[in-house]
């Protein structure tokens, strides 16, 4: 699927733990411009329900496994989230959908940009009939 993939992260593993560091523009592929994380969600909630036209975001299931399913107007894939160690690479005009969170999980997600509620379509069918890569 375009505009998606999983990212691994650099390991530095010793007898003190496991490290994964993460640069913007280096690791990813974007200037990281806002950090959140979603967690207590319940094992029954689906989230996301939306696309982005400009923003570019990692998805790091940090504990637990989330399970999130991506559409693209031709295409279906589903990505399960269970490794700190890697991320899920997601681009403009990609329909997002994250569900099946396990007990005690935490998604962190890294942004390309600031909150902006116009760059959101949370319209699906609207997703469909305007996106630049539909067939």
């Amino acid at each position: 699927m375009y505009n998606t993939g999983i990212i691994r992260f650099k390991l530095f593993n010793d007898l003190y733990g496991k490290l994964n560091p993460i640069e913007g523009g280096i690791d990813i592929p974007f200037e990281i411009k806002r950090v959140y994380y979603i967690y207590d969600v319940q094992s029954e909630v689906v989230r996301g329900f939306h696309s982005h036209k400009r923003l570019h975001q990692v998805l790091i299931a940090l504990g637990g496994s989330i399970k999130v399913r991506l559409k693209t107007p031709d295409e279906e894939v589903v990505y399960k989230l269970d490794n700190p160690g890697e991320g899920l690479y997601i681009g403009p005009n990609i329909w997002r959908e994250m569900y099946d969170f396990s007990k005690g999980s935490t998604l962190l997600v890294l942004a390309s940009q600031p909150y902006d509620e116009s760059d959101y379509i949370r319209n699906y069918d609207h997703f469909i009939t305007t996106n630049p890569y539909r067939s």
